[in-house]
């Protein structure tokens, strides 16, 4: 074997070029870490979760990074962008969500930011003062997916799972409901009103409201409902009535219901029934009687405390309802009518006499009044309170007073025979009375009046100067010191009868003389008997008369 020169360059072999070839082993650790990389941002797509957005009035306690999600008090999102629309007309809240939470991101999935309020219920969200406002989640129920919602301005009353029936209620605005009032059942509250609106269409309040099982079954299609503003106060013709709901109510208002009374129960309802929200509990009742005979009263005399809802009653049963105070009142219809006579709608309810509304016909009862008016049926206003001076029309037979009836309509209504109200009656008659005092002779009886009043201011003269005198005796020192000298007089009396009494020398020489008296007297007595029988017996004898001479018995 041979060496080569030192210097020359030798031929590479074919290992030494396949040892070249090889991947260095330094390659490894920039490819694993490539490829952890890429695991870990594959991980963190797939755990990012969906992205939401949120609509907002405003951005109040919202901030972009630290905002969070949660529900039942667990994490489960986070804010991450908040920006406004194009339009500048709302708040978009860019959310994301953890990936468990996706089932839960419905349609009918609401959100609401709690924060610090204050309401009828009290004050909420005192723990959000240190740590800030964070938005919640309430799960819907729905099955479509979504990833827009709508923020609520307040927390729902109850959750849309929540066990009972929804409701809706139609009123005038005035029976508006805020959302979060009490719906009550005869002053227990058993639900809430969960959304309020106007609709300008119709004019009319909508409200919603929700109530919870087990007192959903209360709710019937013979059920009213009527505000409940805590305390009610009403002075009509009936008298004073007083009604106090709960104090949730007293404070800040809400709802109540019930079946008014004589009315069946009724059957249950379904969901998102729509029921009338009546002005107060009164007109609850009168809506329950729904099938009715309508006449108008044509009144000469005033209507002042006539109003509308005021009773129509037969001897003291009610049978109607006043229904409008004037009705259709306008110079064609007074002047082709009785002069000046206010007209006045009045309603018959039927079923206030326990007519069934399934057998109720309401021509049999029109046929009736007809009857009764051609028997002298009729109507007049008297006062049912003195203290407020409300009127009710009232119903009865004034045969044979009553006036001849005729057959008459006013704009394509009966009219009602009527007859003078009591009160004007009563004016008549305070009329004549007042005529009948202007007639009196009044000088002459003042004259009288004068004289007496001037005989009466004498006699007080002379009742003053009496209790002058008396005041003047009693004022004196020999009247003031005679109690004393009396009470002497009797001592000094007292003394003495002690000395007249039984063991004492007066008594014993008192008795003694009178005892020696009486002797005496007895001693005289025969002399004064004889100076009797002969006055001059002191001076001359007594004759003397002749011997009896003794006779024999025959």
């Amino acid at each position: 074997m041979t060496s080569e020169p030192h210097g020359q360059d030798t031929p590479p072999t074919r290992a030494s070029i396949s040892r070249h070839s090889r991947l260095s082993p330094i390659w490894i650790v920039p490819l694993v870490a490539m490829l952890i990389g890429a695991w870990l941002l594959y991980d963190d797509y797939v755990s990012r979760g969906p992205q939401i957005t949120l609509i907002m009035s405003n951005a109040e306690g919202i901030e972009a990074g630290s905002t969070l999600i949660k529900t039942r008090n667990v994490e489960i999102g986070r804010v991450e962008q908040v920006r406004l629309s194009s339009d500048l007309s709302h708040i978009r809240v860019i959310a994301r969500m953890s990936p468990d939470v996706e089932p839960m991101l419905v349609e009918d999935t609401r959100f609401w930011v709690v924060k610090p309020r204050i309401g009828r219920e009290g004050i909420s969200g005192l723990n959000t003062v240190l740590s800030g406002a964070y938005i919640q989640l309430q799960p819907g129920s729905s099955e479509e997916p979504s990833n827009r919602f709508e923020v609520l301005d307040q927390p729902p009353v109850a959750p849309a799972d929540a066990k009972g029936i929804r409701v809706n209620l139609v009123g005038q605005l005035g029976n508006s409901l805020s959302v979060g009032d009490p719906v009550t059942y005869q002053g227990f509250t058993v639900g809430r009103v969960e959304e309020a609106r106007f609709d300008p269409e119709t004019r009319r309040m909508r409200h919603r409201a929700f109530i919870e099982t087990p007192y959903d079954v209360l709710v019937t299609d013979s059920t009213r409902f009527w505000p409940a503003s805590g305390i009610d106060l009403k002075l009509d013709s009936e008298g004073v009535s007083v009604n106090v709901e709960s104090l949730e109510a007293l404070l800040g208002g809400g709802v109540t219901f019930g079946v008014p009374e004589d009315v069946p129960l009724g059957q249950p309802v379904s969901e998102d029934t729509t029921f009338t929200l009546y002005e107060d509990a009164e007109s609850a009742r009168q809506g329950t009687f729904n099938r009715y005979l309508e006449y108008v009263l044509l009144v000469d005399d005033t209507v002042r405390g006539l109003s509308r809802g005021a009773p129509v009653e037969f001897r003291g049963v009610r049978v109607g309802t006043v229904a409008s105070v004037p009705w259709e009142f306008s110079i064609d219809q007074r002047s082709r009518r009785l002069g000046f006579a206010i007209p006045v709608l009045i309603r018959i309810e039927p079923q206030r006499l326990g007519e069934d509304l399934e057998s109720l016909d309401i021509e049999t009862w029109r046929k009736r009044f007809e009857g009764w008016f051609e028997n002298g049926l009729r109507a007049s206003l008297k006062a049912g309170n003195l203290l407020t001076g409300a009127l009710y029309v009232d119903l009865n037979f004034q045969r044979p007073a009553a006036n001849e009836y005729l057959a008459d309509s006013y704009q394509d209504r009966p009219v009602f025979p009527t007859t003078p109200a009591g009160l004007a009656q009563i004016e008549q008659k305070v009329s004549s009375l007042l005529d009948k005092l202007n007639g009196l002779e009044v000088e002459p009886v003042l004259d009288g009046l004068n004289r007496n009043l001037a005989a009466s201011r004498d006699m007080l003269e002379e009742v003053r100067a009496l209790t002058e005198s008396v005041k003047a005796l009693t004022d004196n020192p020999d009247t003031q010191n005679l109690p004393g000298t009396l009470t002497s007089t009797l001592e000094e009396l007292r003394t003495t009868l002690e000395g007249l009494s039984p063991g004492s020398t007066a008594y014993d020489e008192l008795t003694g003389s009178l005892e020696r008296f009486d002797a005496l007297m007895r001693d005289l007595e025969p002399v004064a008997k004889t100076l009797s029988e002969q006055p001059n017996a002191l001076i001359f004898d007594r004759p003397r008369g002749e011997d009896p001479q003794p006779r024999a018995p025959r």
